[in-house]
C-alpha cells in the first residue's frame, strides 16, 4: 500500500491573495489614521500651551514677581521670564503645529509677530490667546479668561477665525 504524501504549506496563490487584502486595508486606514495623529499632537500642543500659561500666572501669584510671556510666531515658540535673572522657561510648538497669531489682534497697525505679554502680581490678567494650527488645518485657540484667570482651550474656524460651537 502506497500512501499519498502531501506537503503542507501555502502556495504563491494564496500568498498573494493575503498580502493585497491587507495592503488594501492598510491602505484604507492610513488616512484616518494620521488625521488621528495630527489630532493628538494638536490636542498635546494646545494643553502644553494652556500648562505653560498657567504656569506663569502662577509664578506671578505664588511668588510675586512680575513675569513677561514672549510668543513668537516666526519661532513658533513662547518664552517666560520673571524679574528672578535665573528664571527662564521656553516652550517650543512641536513639528506639524504652528502658531497662527497671537489675540487680541492689535487695533492701530499690523499684527505683530512677536508680542510680549506682562503678568503683575495681584495686578489685572491680560488677555492672551494663542492660535494654533496642524498642517491639516485644523485650528485652537488658548486663552487665558481675564475674569478667571485660567487657561482654557476651544475650536476655531480658520476662514473666519470664529468659535465653533
Amino acid at each position: 500500500m502506497r500512501r499519498a504524501v502531501r506537503e503542507a504549506g501555502v502556495t504563491l496563490v494564496e500568498m498573494m491573495v493575503v498580502i493585497s487584502i491587507v495592503g488594501l486595508i492598510a491602505s484604507i486606514a492610513f488616512p484616518s489614521f494620521t488625521a488621528g495623529l495630527e489630532s493628538v499632537r494638536l490636542t498635546s500642543a494646545t494643553d502644553a500651551i494652556a500648562s505653560f500659561l498657567n504656569a506663569g500666572l502662577n509664578r506671578a501669584d505664588r511668588r510675586q514677581e512680575m513675569v513677561e510671556i514672549t510668543v513668537s510666531v516666526p519661532e513658533n515658540s513662547l518664552t517666560m521670564r520673571s524679574t528672578d535673572p535665573a528664571f527662564i522657561r521656553s516652550l517650543v510648538v512641536p513639528d506639524g503645529i504652528s502658531i497662527v497669531r497671537v489675540l487680541p489682534v492689535p487695533l492701530n497697525g499690523p499684527e505683530e509677530l512677536k508680542r510680549a505679554f506682562y503678568i503683575y502680581p495681584a495686578g489685572a490678567i491680560p488677555a492672551i490667546g494663542i492660535e494654533i494650527a496642524n498642517s491639516r488645518g485644523k485650528h485652537r485657540i488658548v486663552r487665558i479668561e481675564p475674569t478667571s484667570g485660567v487657561a482654557t482651550t476651544e475650536d476655531s474656524t480658520a476662514e473666519t477665525g470664529q468659535q465653533q460651537p
